[in-house]
This record gives structure tokens, sequence and C-alpha cells, in this order.
């Protein structure tokens, strides 16, 4: 069989690919790579509220596990700041929204 015609062979061989085409490729599989939200109960809700309420009050270290689309992403720190009018909250200066967070963990290592 032909070099040509196995595995990659095909695109490896040719000798000119459009621009479009190596973009499509690229866009193509950052897209199967692509993370769905995690959706959460009522009880995880509760759970990462208390373990929040906590890190503001006692002023303890939370870990929070946040969505982003390609990467799994973590906000490590104490709250400073719960805005719920606006669905946000602000650890070490920065300002994130409550409704990406996916997980949380207490100091203690409370998972949620």
């Amino acid at each position: 069989m032909s070099k040509k015609l196995q595995g990659n062979g095909l695109w490896e061989s040719s000798r000119m690919m459009l621009p479009e085409h190596k973009l499509e490729l690229i866009n193509s599989a950052k897209e199967l790579k692509r993370r769905a939200p995690v959706e959460l109960d009522e009880h995880e809700w509760e759970q990462i509220e208390r373990l929040m309420t906590e890190s503001y009050q006692l002023r303890q270290p939370i870990e929070l596990r946040m969505y982003h689309p390609y990467e799994e992403t973590k906000v490590i720190g104490t709250v400073d700041r719960i805005d719920s009018y606006r669905g946000r909250f602000m650890v070490d200066g920065e300002w994130f929204e409550i409704k990406q967070i996916e997980g949380a963990e207490s100091e203690g290592g409370d998972a949620e």
C-alpha cells in the first residue's frame, strides 16, 4: 500500500495547503477539546456558598474550580468581597463570576 494512503500521509504529502484549509484544521482540533460547563444541583450550590462565606468571614483560603471552555482553571485564595447583586466575588483583588464556579474546596479538604 502506498505511504500516502496510510495515517495522515495524504495531508503530509501535499505540497500545497491553502491558509484557509490550515486554519480550518486548527479550529476543528480546538473545538474537539472544548469542555461543556458542569451543571450543579441545589445542594452543591449551597455547599459552595457555605465555603465562600466561611472564607470571607473567617479569612480561610479556598480553592474554586472555575469553568473555562478549553482548560481547567482554579482560583485559590481568600474571598475578599461577595457581590451577590452583580453575581461576582473578589479573590486577591480580582473579580470572578459566581456562575462560572464548578466546585469548591476549603483548606481542610471539603470537596464539592
